[in-house]
């Protein structure tokens, strides 16, 4: 018989919330991504946006195996409006009326990689509660955390050069301003 739900952790129905509040921004962040490479077929981002799709799709099975072993219900209904969320996000307008704004391009790529750093936020919390909690994988979360630093950094250069290419100047990381 399996453990009941969440068995030493605090709040558990906090947790609950917290890991179906990440798994329906998973399920969010496929969808963009989804979008993404779609708009980027044969261009330079399309293999990385490839990766980053498997990896979401990786990370939001984890999530979820993840909740099944705490005995944590799915909320389907934050699923759904996550899915939702992102297909009325399409409407937005970025000064255009009848075609695709290149805005949309960078709107897109600082969306997904501010989402990535939420993202991480939340495997290490979870990594933390694998402390103490033998259902979670805390290896597991530990190899996350670091596939979302590098799909940062890609997306971070990303963005920077889409900005680039919508507004002018030359792109370069803010940390390496700094240091001038």
């Amino acid at each position: 018989m399996p453990d009941s739900p969440a068995t030493g952790v605090r709040n558990p129905e906090l947790l609950a919330i917290y890991c179906n509040d990440h798994l329906a921004a998973a399920t969010g962040g496929i969808e963009l991504v989804s979008r993404m490479i779609g708009r980027h077929r044969g261009g330079t981002y399309e293999g990385p946006l490839e990766g980053l799709l498997d990896e979401l799709r990786e990370e939001r099975t984890a999530l979820r195996t993840t909740i099944d072993s705490l005995g944590l219900p799915v909320r389907q209904y934050k699923l759904i409006a996550s899915w939702v969320a992102e297909k009325l996000s399409r409407g937005k307008l970025n000064g255009r009326l009848m075609s695709r704004s290149p805005l949309s391009d960078l709107v897109e790529f600082e969306f997904i990689a501010t989402a990535v750093l939420a993202k991480r936020a939340g495997f290490e919390t979870l990594r933390a509660l694998g402390e103490s909690e033998h259902r979670i994988d805390a290896a597991l979360f530990d190899r996350l955390i670091d596939q979302a630093d590098r799909q940062h950094r890609w997306l971070a250069e990303a963005r920077r050069d889409v900005a680039e290419q919508v507004f002018g100047g030359e792109s370069e990381a803010a940390s390496d301003a700094a240091d001038t």
